[in-house]
């Protein structure tokens, strides 16, 4: 089976600091290499990099820069036959800071243009297998079908109902009461620490049962950095530990864990070992520099955790 990836695909361009910078101060900044990036077409590449057969699809305008990011996805093994073009939209870019082991992400602001799928995309859509997608993307997508327009929630439920299983990364965002009709149905939502609390006000993964029932979600995950990571599967709670590492960047540690767990749902793996996988896949990129430092074989993940006696 098919998993799509619908999200941004930027360059990174990247630059380091000796400390953060406060209101009014003045400082300089190290360029370092630029990478392509993106955090759903992160995803999309660790995804196809564990063999995962795997679609990405964004809006993108007509410039060089727009070449050469579709270029560095198919270089990958991902596909892109179904990529959407505007060409009045301004290029794709991320400016992310490095200073002490974190990084602040800045990007440059793209719009909101609907995303429109020709008909080919909306008839891949509707076979089985993952969609792994933002509440900023889902947002935007719009379908013409022999019944009139599907949009937004509307067009999700209208693939899940022909069998497409969706995973929201919800990163440090969250969501809000107006988001329900989009998650509803899902079959993973992922917060890490952050988008979590903003959307429960709360820590404890546990309370957020009734909330799942109610919106049919099957399972919740929350991620913990270096104290991994947890999810509630239903009603079963499952805890996975994390791993002390010496961390090089940790930009795309989240898409590493969002490819790795899709990869091994969409294998038939249990979910505990398929997180379990996912968060050591996730430590061990963070060990390495750039946003696809995750982009591993399975075996490679697996010989990097036995090394550290996992």
């Amino acid at each position: 089976m098919t998993a799509f990836f619908i999200g941004d695909v930027a360059l990174d361009e990247y630059y380091s600091a000796d400390h953060w910078l406060g209101p009014a101060e003045k400082g300089f900044v190290k360029e370092l290499p630029a990478e392509c990036g993106g955090s759903i077409a992160n995803a999309a590449v660790m995804h196809a990099a564990l063999g995962g057969a795997t679609e990405f699809l964004s809006l993108l305008n007509q410039s060089p820069l727009s070449d050469r990011l579709v270029a560095d996805l198919n270089t990958n093994g991902v596909s892109t036959r179904y990529m959407l073009r505007d060409p009045e939209i301004p290029d794709s870019r991320n400016l992310i800071f490095l200073v002490d082991g974190e990084h602040v992400v800045l990007t440059v602001e793209m719009g909101q243009q609907p995303m429109w799928l020709p008909a080919e995309a909306l008839a891949a859509l509707r076979g089985p297998g993952f969609l792994y997608t933002t509440l900023y993307r889902a947002r935007r997508l719009h379908a013409r079908t022999p019944d009139g327009v599907q949009a937004q929630a509307g067009l999700l439920a209208d693939l899940r109902a022909h069998g497409r299983r969706v995973i929201f990364d919800l990163d440090v965002g969250g969501a809000t009461e107006a988001d329900l009709p989009y998650l509803q149905g899902a079959d993973v939502v992922i917060f890490n620490r952050i988008g979590f609390r903003a959307t429960f006000g709360h820590d404890d993964i546990a309370q957020v049962a009734g909330w799942m029932r109610q919106n049919r979600i099957a399972r919740v995950v929350r991620t913990m950095s270096e104290d991994g990571a947890e999810a509630l599967d239903g009603d079963h709670l499952v805890r996975v530990p994390g791993y002390r590492v010496t961390v090089a960047d940790v930009t795309g540690a989240g898409d590493t864990l969002g490819a790795a767990l899709t990869w091994g749902l969409g294998r038939g793996d249990g979910f505990a070992d398929t997180l379990d996988f996912a968060t050591a896949a996730a430590a061990r990129s963070v060990t390495r520099h750039g946003p696809r430092g995750g982009k591993a074989a399975p075996e490679e993940v697996r010989a990097w955790r036995s090394g550290l006696g996992g």
